[in-house]
């Protein structure tokens, strides 16, 4: 699979005093096309609480790099840098045009939703992301 992203405007509401994205708001942007892309595989969240199993970022290391300002339409990325048993490990990044806004790495663990506790990642799901590994 290509790169995957997902196109957002910035509005308004992103932005703080100074008129340029607030830097949590990028982070907001990141798991909208997490998101994204787990549907784009087929695969739902819903899926996912039926079997009482849930994804929760557990860590990340970002970088901001330049400013994006209201109106602005980004394209943000998601790809899949590692699989492991219990997480998987995201690059991502944000462009206006060719411009590096922003980029992170972003650890996203699955839990037992009962118990909150590290689970196994269901392994028809492991595969879909693996074909989608960076």
């Amino acid at each position: 699979m290509s790169e995957f992203f997902i196109t957002v405007r910035v509005y308004l509401e992103d932005t703080d005093a100074g008129g340029i994205v607030y830097y949590v708001n990028y982070l907001k942007f990141m798991e909208r096309a997490r998101t994204e892309l787990l549907r784009t595989m087929g695969s739902e969240f819903g899926e996912l609480f039926k079997n009482r199993l849930q994804f929760v970022v557990h860590s990340l290391e970002a970088q901001y790099c330049k400013s994006a300002r209201a109106d602005d339409e980004l394209r943000v990325t998601a790809g899949v840098e590692k699989i492991a048993r219990t997480y998987i490990l995201f690059r991502q990044q944000g462009f206006r045009d060719r411009d590096l806004m922003c980029e992170a790495r972003v650890k996203v663990a699955c839990v037992d939703a009962d118990r909150h506790k590290p689970a196994a990642i269901p392994k028809q799901l492991q595969q879909q992301f693996a074909a989608v590994l960076a």
